[in-house]
């Protein structure tokens, strides 16, 4: 007996760097993509040695190898978004651009991971000049921090209002949308702002939860963002279900004891069943 193949799964594809102690970056995308209901597949752009306690060498991976990558998902088994994390040098960032255009790919969701936690610049001055030309255009969406935001705009970034003026200036970089999140201001909640060229800006506000289990909270959200755009949300809706969903991880992680630092989250708290679309034909 023949089974009629007359579905597929929502994909993703993470093109991002592996964290070793499984909290953020590729495996962290993963748990989210999987939690979310969608198929997920991965293009590693570094290796890193790393634990809750911080990164302890990095390896990158040869561009060569990355752009093999990402074909080989691509022209197999498809895409219906992408989530973009640590691309460590221009060529990097050139060849993940490429493969953007080169492919048409879909529902591209940038996170610039630029900034380390302990506010060490963690990209060259060539690849943010690359980034900027190159990749904003081409993303649906860009997710920076405010440390990122920051050094983007050549500014630093204290209050709501310099959250607003300095998503204008990303959006005049080139961005066609900007979720700047506003996490690192003080105070008992965290403001987020997400801004397009053809929309008033959607301010969005949560008390903040007291944890100290927060590693691969800006790669779970991009991730998350992209997992709601294959499923077929609007943007705003995608990004609004994307940070109630970061929520309840970070809710059900806050009192779990995962290693000797920040730990991560908790991805799989509701986890959804795979979402299935009908194949064309």
């Amino acid at each position: 007996m023949t089974i009629e193949l007359t579905h597929h799964y929502s994909r993703v594809l993470s093109i991002a760097g592996s964290d070793s102690g499984g909290g953020a970056g590729i495996q962290a995308d993963l748990k989210t993509i999987a939690a979310l209901g969608c198929y997920g597949m991965t293009a590693i752009t570094a290796l890193t040695a790393q634990n809750t306690c911080g990164v302890r060498a990095i390896h990158g991976v040869p561009p060569d190898m990355l752009r093999d990558q990402i074909d080989a998902v691509v022209e197999d088994i498809g895409v219906d978004a992408v989530k973009i994390g640590m691309l460590h040098s221009p060529e990097i960032v050139r060849t993940v651009a490429q493969a953007v255009a080169r492919h048409s790919l879909p529902h591209v969701v940038f996170d610039p991971v630029m900034v380390a936690t302990s506010g060490a610049k963690l990209i060259t001055d060539e690849a943010i000049t690359v980034l900027v030309t190159e990749l904003f255009p081409r993303a649906a969406v860009i997710t920076p921090n405010l440390d990122e935001a920051a050094l983007l705009v050549g500014q630093p970034l204290k209050t709501v209002q310099d959250m607003l003026q300095a998503a204008q200036t990303l959006l005049a970089q080139g961005a066609r949308a900007v979720l700047l999140k506003g996490g690192h201001l003080p105070g008992d909640e965290v403001v987020d702002l997400l801004l397009t060229a053809d929309a008033e800006p959607l301010w969005m506000q949560a008390t903040r939860i007291d944890s100290a289990n927060t590693h691969g909270t800006g790669c779970t959200l991009s991730s998350a963002i992209a997992a709601h755009l294959a499923l077929g949300l609007r943007l705003p809706d995608a990004v609004q279900q994307a940070r109630a969903y970061v929520r309840g991880a970070l809710q059900a992680g806050a009192c779990v004891k995962t290693g000797q630092c920040s730990g991560p989250l908790n991805h799989s708290f509701a986890p959804k069943p795979m979402h299935l679309i009908r194949q064309a034909g």
